[in-house]
């Protein structure tokens, strides 16, 4: 069980190459739909124990956010020993979440 993270810029990497399975969340506190994605990623901490909710405030935080190329909040990209394996931009229903995340944790 774990509930989200928040990362800055120093600690992405050590996050990222530090967990098997890491969910990225861009994301900025004036966003609404950011706002409205959060209940949604502290569940889903909640109920799989091999993934770590890493949330990186790009007001504060943007080198990372512009290395991947992140054009619009929310951006999730879920990553896998270190690398990308996938990533979605804006809001999605809880079910899709899992949906997409079952596709690439099994």
């Amino acid at each position: 069980m774990s509930t989200p993270i928040e990362v800055n810029d120093a600690e992405y990497d050590s996050v990222i190459s530090d967990n098997e399975w890491v969910l990225v969340d861009f994301w900025a506190p004036w966003c609404g739909p950011c706002k409205a994605l959060g209940p949604s990623l502290a569940t889903i901490g909640g109920e799989r124990d091999s993934l770590v909710i890493a949330k990186v405030n790009t007001d504060s935080n943007s080198m990372n956010a512009g290395k991947l190329g992140v054009r619009g909040i929310p951006a999730l990209f879920l990553y896998h020993n270190g690398k990308v394996v996938d990533q979605m931009t804006g809001v999605v229903p809880k079910p899709a979440l899992d949906t997409w995340l079952d596709g690439h944790m099994g």
